[in-house]
């Protein structure tokens, strides 16, 4: 008999011309293509017979799911009317953002959202759009970027120290700081990460796993940052106990790098193909949790939004380290994730695609741009805004706009007048491309209360 398996060997073993024996050959073909028919055979027998003991399985689990209870796919049509929301700074924000939040809030999934005064257009849901759905996850209501986060380390050193030490602060920052696809550091860290079982129990997580080795610590392109700053402590009262004076602070933005993208590629393609939708809302289809790739994708988001944790904690551990001192205080949020809540006493899935978690209480970080001030914030817990912030100033001009409108000479008289030094960071990222963040936080004063600002001094950008 010829090696490559085809779907004839599967009638022949007795499943049905159904799905399921398309499913199995594309989990075979994907993970399996090296081994012996035979042996494959043999285990495609053993779950025709008991599809149950392979529900959870990380190669049979889809077939024995396409044997027990298979995917409905349907054409989902959007609804007439649209799920409750509400917009914050709805003035500063350009329709076409608008438009992509009216459409996710007609899917028949759709529970209640929210537009962070930050919002631009993005793919499927706008970024700084917040959706609380039924029971599913919508990859491209994450993002690509599966658990872009910010993360600021405050230094017991006084803020003169930027000035004075100018010099070595930069080298810190050029030497030991690594941006874009290719640049990785040269002596590796390990971490517990690694250790964790979705790394071997899910295949697309297993061929992921060296290239995440290699970067880890690193950031990604675009508007991925690492910052030395000063930060000033405004509210007399702050959980840390630190007094209202001027310190250093070292400010990072990244995300998941090449593990996050490639989990976004993989269960985005999934979910468009068990949930076809009208075109123009195709990028926001859904996988439902209750289904073997909807459980998948929520180990691996959680994985990947752990990683880039882990990212953030080596970037601050290598810099506090050559700085020769021990952060006393340490604030970190994600966005670009999806988490398990409860909204009206129902749990959902809330998804914030560029925005801030600010549940009551709850600590972040708000950043404005190159030469603008970021925001040490506490959320308030507006139930209105889905228990949500901006997670920056958001962009007025795109990629594209901002190397038709502006120089490099532009960017050069905007960072001499903040007294800021830049490191890399193209036209595209230019100061102007973003809205004014005073304006973005005075729209969103019932959602956070400010605590104390990042102003940044030197920053580090891919090239």
């Amino acid at each position: 008999m010829g090696n490559k398996l085809k779907g004839k060997d599967l009638i022949k073993l007795g499943f049905p011309k159904n799905n399921s024996i398309n499913i199995a050959l594309g989990q075979i073909n994907r993970y399996r293509k090296r081994e012996k028919k035979e042996r494959i055979l043999e285990e495609a027998k053993e779950v025709l017979q008991n599809p149950e003991k392979f529900e959870n399985n990380a190669i049979w689990g889809k077939v024995a799911e396409g044997l027990i209870k298979p995917v409905e796919v349907r054409f989902h049509q959007l609804n007439n009317t649209r799920a409750p929301f509400t917009i914050y700074g709805e003035n500063e924000i350009d329709d076409q953002a608008k438009y992509q939040l009216y459409d996710a809030l007609k899917l028949p999934i759709a529970v209640q959202g929210a537009l962070m005064p930050d919002a631009h257009s993005g793919y499927g849901l706008p970024i700084g759009g917040v959706l609380a759905t039924d029971n599913v996850v919508i990859p491209y209501g994450v993002g690509f970027d599966i658990g872009c986060r910010m993360c600021l380390t405050i230094y017991p050193i006084k803020a003169s120290f930027l000035k004075g030490k100018q010099h070595q602060l930069e080298n810190i920052l050029k030497e030991h700081t690594k941006f874009g696809m290719y640049e990785t550091h040269d002596k590796k860290h390990d971490h517990e990460i690694f250790e964790r079982a979705e790394f071997n129990d899910i295949p697309l997580l297993k061929k992921l796993k060296v290239k995440a080795f290699k970067q880890l610590g690193t950031s990604g392109g675009g508007n991925h940052f690492v910052e030395f700053g000063k930060v000033t402590i405004t509210d007399v009262n702050n959980e840390w106990n630190l007094e209202t004076v001027e310190y250093i602070g070292v400010l990072s933005h990244s995300g998941s790098r090449g593990l996050g993208a490639n989990i976004a590629k993989h269960y985005t393609y999934l979910a468009t193909k068990q949930c076809p939708l009208p075109k123009h809302v195709q990028h926001l289809a859904w996988l439902d949790l209750n289904t073997h790739d909807g459980q998948e994708y929520w180990l691996a988001m959680n994985l990947a939004g752990d990683y880039a944790k882990a990212c953030h904690d080596d970037i601050h551990y290598r810099i506090a380290k050559l700085l020769g001192s021990k952060a006393i205080a340490k604030i970190e949020n994600h966005h670009n994730f999806a988490w398990k809540e409860t909204i009206n006493g129902n749990e959902c899935i809330v998804h914030r695609k560029g925005a801030t978690p600010a549940n009551k209480g709850e600590l972040g970080i708000i950043p404005g741009s190159m030469t603008a001030p970021g925001y040490i914030v506490k959320g308030l817990g507006n139930s209105e805004s889905l228990n949500s912030a901006s997670h920056g100033a958001g962009r007025l001009h795109s990629r594209r706009k901002c190397k038709e409108k502006f120089t490099k000479s532009d960017i050069k008289s905007q960072l001499k007048k903040h007294d800021v030094t830049l490191i890399g960071g193209g036209v595209d990222e230019a100061p102007m491309a973003y809205k004014n963040i005073k304006k973005v936080m005075n729209n969103q004063q019932e959602l956070v209360e400010v605590l104390g600002t990042f102003t940044p001094k030197i920053v580090r950008m891919d090239k």
